[in-house]
């Protein structure tokens, strides 16, 4: 990626690391993560430095190293009581404006299609309409969190309909990347994905996004649902 001004590089590594300290700030701090976290940044930035996810033939793509690890933890820490408990203590309003990391994502994502290492499906030119969580997440944060004018359920409409947008630029992306079953943008396809430090936002970026959609919708639903109950158990008493 010689070609690459090195402006963008530096976008996606910022971001990255924007990512993860507002995350860390919504977990309350504990040590564990940022172990963990620093760890896996610094092993795929040294495997993707050599090349390894530049091949893409092979059946299952390399890039499930990416991806599978992640989805991995998100599954244990909702199917364990631990897990579940470090859930119960992540702070719904911090994760909300986490959100905002999208934006400088669809800016990196545009550059690197006018270089030509992603397809302009990717972008908010095409099919990506995931910057509109960037740009709502500060007006739900506030109006939601600070004035406490919406409901949790309209906070929980819009992290969903937030994460349909991220599955949707997901599903793109992989699609359009020279895998064996790729199915568009045979033209320009997604090869940026391969290479260091790109690599970093199916690895990382992505997995907290996706984590903290689906952490708020869990907390939130449950607030709501033992707001019913209580209600209930109160008219019954």
């Amino acid at each position: 990626m010689e070609n690459l001004p090195v402006h963008i590089s530096i976008l996606f590594i910022l971001t990255t690391f924007v990512c993860i300290a507002i995350f860390y700030k919504a977990t309350q701090n504990p040590k564990t993560f940022l172990f963990i976290m620093s760890g896996w940044l610094i092993l795929q930035g040294i495997v993707s430095l050599t090349g390894f996810y530049t091949n893409t033939k092979g059946l299952p793509p390399r890039f499930v190293l990416l991806i599978v690890p992640p989805l991995a933890i998100i599954a244990c820490l909702f199917l364990t009581f631990k897990g579940r408990r470090f859930i119960d203590n992540l702070n719904e309003k911090t994760l909300t404006l986490l959100h905002l990391v999208r934006i400088p994502v669809e800016l990196g994502l545009y550059w690197l299609f006018v270089y030509k290492t992603i397809p302009g499906l990717m972008t908010f030119e095409g099919r990506n309409f995931d910057i509109l969580s960037g740009i709502t997440a500060p007006i739900i944060f506030y109006f939601g969190f600070i004035k406490k004018k919406l409901s949790n359920e309209i906070i929980i409409t819009w992290n969903i309909i937030c994460l349909a947008l991220l599955l949707n630029i997901v599903i793109n992306a992989i699609l359009a990347a020279p895998f064996s079953f790729q199915q568009f943008a045979f033209e320009q396809p997604n090869i940026a994905i391969a290479y260091f430090p790109f690599i970093w936002l199916p690895c990382c970026i992505v997995p907290i996004v996706l984590f903290s959609h689906l952490a708020v919708i869990r907390n939130l639903w449950r607030s709501k649902t033992t707001l019913k109950f209580t209600q209930a158990a109160t008219l019954v008493t």
